[in-house]
């Protein structure tokens, strides 16, 4: 059984492949509230067709990756191809500073940082992500399975998550050191 498991998940993913060339202009936005309204994600995921768009099957896709993004918080881009220049560049940078690599040779070192870049760069990709809900798979893999099951090519192509006061500078105040200043400049 878990061979046949294995076959039919390599077919498909196969499938996904030669899908994979074919323009995906239709899809859903797709959106989901964590409880308690403090994070809310939206997600654009294309496919090939309107009438795979209205599939059940799509429409759950599309929702497990909206909870997928609101459950990674340091995920920032879709794929690796996304992440600009500058932010490898910066991360490669902070890595070949690192305390541990000093006395290394310096090709020792350059291995050690490409491994150390390649990890970070991929934790900070969606579809690299192991899937929420069966960490034996990738957000990449969930994709992939469902493209070849239904035929069509399906992309993630963008999403923007919000956390509730996010980038809001919030006054810091010590009551207790208020009221202890007022006290000793009253006497």
């Amino acid at each position: 059984m878990e061979k046949a498991v294995d076959w039919l998940r390599k077919k498909n993913l196969a499938r996904a492949d030669k899908q994979s060339s074919k323009v995906a202009a239709e899809g859903l936005v797709g959106q989901y509230i964590h409880t308690g309204g403090r994070i809310g994600v939206l997600v654009e995921i294309n496919c090939q067709t309107d009438f795979v768009a209205r599939n059940e099957a799509f429409k759950e896709l599309v929702t497990n990756i909206a909870m997928q993004i609101a459950a990674c918080p340091n995920v920032e881009y879709v794929r690796l191809e996304d992440i600009p220049a500058d932010v490898a560049a910066k991360e490669k940078s902070i890595e070949m500073g690192k305390d541990d690599l000093a006395g290394k040779k310096e090709e020792l070192k350059e291995k050690i940082v490409a491994g150390r870049i390649e990890k970070r760069l991929k934790e900070l990709c969606l579809i690299e992500q192991p899937f929420i809900k069966d960490q034996t798979i990738t957000v990449d893999q969930l994709v992939k399975s469902l493209a070849g099951e239904l035929g069509e090519n399906i992309q993630v192509r963008r999403f923007v998550r919000f956390t509730l006061g996010e980038g809001i500078e919030v006054e810091q105040s010590d009551f207790a050191a208020e009221v202890a200043a007022q006290m000793a400049g009253g006497k």
